[in-house]
């Protein structure tokens, strides 16, 4: 669970106490005007695949950077950040499957590995509260609740599969609102893509999600989904390729972009 001690903490103090193992849990919460960020890194055989599905899929996939070939450090959304250890929690794959989670990705990687660095929706959960409004996982102190939906999302070569989205119970007053000002960053998903009606969508049971917790939705609240940085893991999922390394959900890589400089 996210200790907020670290909201004001400067994303490079973060990532380091990351390095160390000294933070392993979530990151939601965490350095107050920074924006977070999803990883995928897939071999150079799939790159090109990968980016096409991330152009065809912006508002899911808002590519942030995408590294060297084989480079464990990042040039422009943390500069000299190594991918490979400054993430809380990794998951390996192979073949669509996860093989193992580790803290620690630097044993794993390989000198093929491209790293796709894609926005992430906590990076407006700030913005919000700012802006009046309440938001669950972080006043719960718990992971945002994705879930995979019917969506699917448009196919690039090997690439395809159901889109997933995190939701925030927002009250019905407040909707138009929440809706403004995520809308200001589509870097970071931008505007909800569905609001009310679970069922619309594909989520059988909001309080089971696939990845994340449970959140509490109060009376007069009404649950707001928004696109999501874990599709490429459904998108894994389905897909199959040899081999590939992502964040675990909701263990985001703290970046040094400010959501000021985000803002459409």
């Amino acid at each position: 669970m996210t200790d907020n001690q670290y909201k004001n903490s400067t994303p490079r103090e973060v990532r380091k106490l990351i390095s160390e193992g000294k933070i392993t849990g979530q990151t939601s919460g965490m350095c107050n005007g920074y924006a977070q960020a999803n990883l995928c890194a897939l071999p150079k055989e799939y790159a090109y695949d990968f980016l096409l599905f991330c152009q065809r899929n912006p508002k899911p996939c808002p590519l942030l950077e995408v590294s060297d070939v084989g480079s464990k450090l990042l040039k422009t959304s943390a500069p000299g950040a190594d991918i490979s250890k400054e993430i809380p929690k990794y998951r390996i794959w192979t073949k669509g499957m996860v093989r193992t989670e580790v803290t620690d990705a630097s044993s794993f990687w390989r000198e093929d590995l491209v790293s796709f660095v894609i926005g992430c929706s906590f990076s407006f959960e700030y913005p919000l509260i700012e802006a009046g409004i309440d938001v669950r996982n972080i006043s719960q102190n718990c992971n945002v609740p994705m879930y995979v939906t019917n969506i699917e999302t448009e196919r690039a070569g090997i690439f395809g599969g159901k889109l997933v989205v995190s939701m925030r119970p927002i009250p019905y007053e407040k909707i138009v609102k929440a809706v403004t000002v995520t809308a200001r960053v589509p870097r970071v998903h931008g505007a909800p893509i569905h609001i009310g009606n679970p069922s619309a969508i594909g989520i059988q049971n909001i309080n089971k999600p696939d990845f994340g917790d449970a959140v509490e939705i109060k009376e007069g609240e009404v649950p707001v989904f928004w696109c999501c940085g874990v599709t490429p893991q459904s998108v894994v999922m389905n897909s199959k390729p040899s081999f590939c390394i992502t964040h675990s959900p909701g263990h985001m890589l703290i970046t040094d972009i400010t959501n000021a400089s985000l803002i459409d």
